[in-house]
């Protein structure tokens, strides 16, 4: 028998305590330590268990019967948020950084929260679901600890624009594919947030947009409450932006 998926059982509750604390645990060591060389170590070894762990992912679903090359598409969110993390952390880029925080944080944090999941600890689906999505939330809040990253409200626009691109290219593919990347077909199984939004699927794409932007802007508000209460125009905020 199958171990089933238990919400906020002990095995879910440990996955998301590491995941808060385990890129505090990696920051402070590069903090005092000082060096650059075991901070990109720490992002080697990040990079390639989000990599590893999706090859052996794809290599376990074909070794399953799922072979059809139309479910083995890298079109879920979280895997383009693999993507952008690890190049985020290997070119130190503010503009990488910044789509790789509201669609690690926004898109893949529920993920982990309410995840679209049957199987529970042991099984490997469980393991690569949550080191996958998990990794990529780490990544994030690595290089926000250790390299003072922010997002800006001009990234909003900016990442909400690639969100656009993404969406398209996903809707065509699932159209012409049948298969529910992104959840653009129809709601997930499993309950999150999305199950609160209408069964018309054209209303539910509109709704989809309207969550994305209230995740963005709720993803930005605490910054934009730093810098009122510190006394920061957005004058000087993008001043600030345009120098990284």
């Amino acid at each position: 028998m199958e171990p089933q998926f238990q919400p906020y059982g002990l095995p879910h509750l440990t996955v998301i305590f590491l995941t808060v604390v385990l890129p505090f645990v990696l920051a402070a060591i590069v903090r005092r330590t000082k060096s650059q060389r075991l901070e990109n170590v720490i992002i080697g070894v990040l990079s390639a268990v989000l990599v590893l762990n999706y090859v052996v992912y794809l290599l376990f679903i074909r070794s399953q019967g799922v072979v059809d090359w139309r479910q083995m598409l890298p079109l879920q969110m979280c895997d383009w948020g693999m993507v952008v993390v690890i190049v985020a952390m290997w070119t130190g880029s503010q503009r990488w950084f910044e789509v790789a925080y509201f669609w690690g944080i926004g898109g893949t944090l529920q993920a982990v929260l309410t995840p679209n999941l049957l199987f529970g600890f042991p099984d490997w689906r469980f393991i690569s679901f949550f080191t996958s999505h998990c990794g990529i939330i780490v990544g994030v809040v690595f290089l926000m600890l250790t390299r003072r990253y922010r997002p800006y409200p001009m990234s909003i626009v900016r990442v909400w624009l690639w969100s656009e691109f993404y969406f398209v290219v996903t809707l065509i593919v699932d159209e012409l594919t049948g298969v529910n990347y992104g959840f653009l077909l129809h709601k997930p199984e499993a309950f999150s947030i999305l199950s609160f939004l209408s069964d018309s699927r054209p209303l539910y794409l509109l709704q989809l947009h309207a969550v994305a932007l209230l995740f963005f802007l709720g993803l930005y508000a605490p910054f934009a409450i730093v810098d009122l209460a510190t006394g920061k125009s957005l004058r000087n905020t993008g001043k600030q932006e345009g120098s990284l």
